[in-house]
């Protein structure tokens, strides 16, 4: 994708967060609907940090890279 709206620091909160919440899930540390809701939480961050892009920044047009030549 050649729009990235996430700083690299954001994107390794994003994916650390994520596996951990996710982990978290499955080692049953976090369980019934609470863990549920997470974990997919956990999903979204993985998937948002690995590919730099997040809808919800996009919408209300935050960047948190600020490179000049990012488009």
């Amino acid at each position: 994708m050649k729009y990235i709206n996430e700083a690299g620091w954001d994107r390794l909160v994003r994916v650390f967060g994520g596996i951990a919440l996710i982990v978290l899930y499955f080692t049953d540390v976090l369980t019934g609907t609470l863990g549920i809701v997470l974990a997919l939480l956990g999903g979204v961050f993985l998937v948002t940090g690995l590919a730099g892009w997040c809808p919800i920044y996009a919408m209300f047009r935050i960047r948190t890279n600020r490179e000049v030549g990012a488009s």
